[in-house]
């Protein structure tokens, strides 16, 4: 794809979306705006495919699959489910549910049969939209979600479930969009499904206001103009993507949206793109920095630090060169890696987001940025902190709720409509947030001292390349110990063959230990056979699920102690 720089229009200057945010009464009114005053402007682009959907072509086939819907039953405030990729057809089929003033809602594509049924279950979902490739997993799912009426495939006729092949090729609508203004600024707009790090997962309910109160906190933060370019890559059942893509790229700002079905694409779907905003989780920032660390002969951090022109090529290289912001967030952010991509010239931004808080409660910007911390509070939220350090949040931001879990809801926000994030935090002197870890994850040892897992985790994966995973060990313990699961594209080819990989994995632990307090030192790790996934002992954005790790690795955390 050639790159042509494309003027902004008078529409898309960062007032001019700042006044559309002020005056929207819902996301689909604002999605309808943006659409009307860029028709000719490309909205969404397959990278796998190359399809590409200009705003009018766009909005013609959300018509469409509108008007199937609402044919099909669905109406106003009804759950829908969908099991799609990343690719364009899930912001036409979320968008089109939007536009009746029902509730669309993503499953985790890597989710098995048991725990899709659970979350089609407690959403009260009749209907999912799926592609076909995941058909075996929502049948299976279906013997215990009996709600489910109905299945809508996206990519096939089916003599047994319904398609919407036909809408999403559509070049006219005869949907009425001014059925959009009935969309009241409290209703819900979308469920996300937390990633059950504890226990269950839980359905946070989010309102049109909520996410365009959030969108304005950003913008006001980072008022960048818009027609721009972005990449989305994300799973769209977290709130990030829905954030970041769907509400922001695609509904307010007109960017272009890359839709990559391929995690593994990513490096190239970026060069080719080159966005003008790009985030992404930490470890897709680790792969990036051990990429080009990999690819230059000398110590490229002091070389960078030393000539600014090594920078500009390496953020040509990775087609980050006109990105005006670069995100990370989702998960802690060591800090060498945000050095690292300071010293090429991208201030790597840390924000804080929560899906109870329909995403950003604050956020470094290149020109506020201090590493380490994950910016200042948004100022359409409040930010305090209670006794015991745990970071409170309030303002319309923050969910209605837990889906129909009245109990856990009241457990998560007080009578004030405070927010208990969970986190144990600090704010400096000039207003940044810093966050020490979950609330629950702290470690006691058995001496009494309080630790963060996350800290020392953190101290470890800056140390080197070489760790991949690792998790900390030491409640109620006499000293801390790791898992630690190998990066394989720097073990080699022989992995835990090699005689010579535990020597270097004590290494990195070795100059972790030594920024480390004696008490927070690893004193032993054992080396982990196979890679952690996503689903099992890491969520979707790469959290470690605790939990589920202490469970599995029950008896080599044991021998760490003998």
């Amino acid at each position: 794809m050639t790159h042509i720089d494309v003027p902004h229009s008078s529409a898309f200057t960062a007032d001019a979306i700042a006044d559309r945010l002020r005056t929207a009464t819902s996301m689909a009114d604002l999605l309808i705006t943006t659409a009307h005053a860029s028709p000719a402007q490309i909205a969404l682009r397959s990278h796998e495919t190359g399809l590409e959907w200009t705003y009018a072509e766009t909005l013609n086939r959300i018509g469409a699959v509108a008007q199937a819907l609402h044919e099909q039953g669905i109406r106003r405030g009804q759950t829908v489910a969908l099991m799609l990729r990343n690719r364009p057809e899930f912001h036409v089929v979320d968008a089109a549910v939007m536009m009746l003033g029902a509730v669309p809602f993503s499953i985790y594509n890597t989710s098995a049969p048991e725990q899709i049924a659970f979350v089609l279950e407690d959403s009260g979902a009749e209907v999912v939209v799926a592609e076909a490739g995941f058909l075996t997993s929502l049948e299976a799912a279906r013997k215990s979600a009996p709600s489910i009426e109905r299945i809508l495939l996206i990519d096939q006729e089916s003599p047994v479930h319904g398609n919407l092949v036909a809408e999403l090729s559509a070049a006219s609508t005869d949907f009425d969009f001014s059925a959009a203004a009935d969309i009241a600024p409290d209703d819900l707009l979308t469920l996300i499904y937390t990633s059950g790090t504890t226990g269950a997962p839980k359905g946070v309910e989010l309102t049109h206001r909520g996410m365009l109160v959030q969108l304005q906190g950003v913008h006001s933060a980072v008022p960048l103009p818009g027609q721009g370019r972005q990449v989305s890559f994300l799973p769209a059942a977290h709130v990030a993507d829905r954030w970041t893509s769907h509400y922001s790229a695609f509904m307010t700002y007109a960017n272009t949206l890359m839709c990559v079905e391929d995690m593994s694409a990513v490096p190239a779907a970026v060069a080719r793109t080159r966005p003008t905003l790009f985030g992404a989780v930490p470890r897709v920032w680790e792969k990036f920095k051990a990429a080009l660390e990999a690819g230059y002969p000398g110590d490229l951090l002091e070389d960078a630090r030393r000539d600014p022109a090594i920078g500009e090529a390496l953020r040509v290289k990775l087609g980050l060169d006109e990105a005006a912001w670069v995100v990370t967030g989702a998960a802690p952010t060591p800090i060498a890696v945000v050095e690292f991509f300071g010293a090429l010239g991208l201030p790597l931004c840390e924000v804080l987001g929560m899906s109870e808080v329909s995403c950003c409660v604050a956020v470094n910007t290149p020109d506020a940025l201090r590493a380490g911390s994950v910016g200042r509070p948004l100022d359409t939220v409040e930010v305090a902190l209670a006794e015991d350090g745990e970071v409170l949040v309030g303002g319309p931001q923050v969910m209605k709720g837990y889906h129909g879990a009245p109990d856990k809801t009241a457990e998560a926000v007080d009578a004030s409509g405070w927010l208990r994030t969970g986190d144990i935090g600090r704010i400096d002197e000039d207003g940044f947030l810093w966050i020490i870890d979950r609330k629950k994850e702290l470690i006691i040892n058995a001496a009494g001292k309080n630790m963060s897992p996350t800290a020392i985790e953190m101290a470890i994966r800056s140390a080197g390349n070489l760790v991949e995973q690792v998790a900390v060990i030491g409640d109620r313990r006499p000293y801390n110990v790791a898992l630690v699961v190998a990066d394989p594209a720097q073990a080699g080819e022989a992995g835990l063959a090699d005689p010579h990989l535990k020597r270097r994995v004590q290494e990195q632990i070795d100059r972790a230990n030594a920024a480390l307090a004696r008490v927070e030192q690893i004193k032993k790790f054992t080396l982990l056979p196979s890679a952690w996934r996503p689903g099992h002992e890491l969520t979707p954005t790469m959290k470690l699920r605790r939990r589920v790790i202490d469970d599995l690795y029950a008896s080599e955390i044991d021998d760490l102690y003998v």
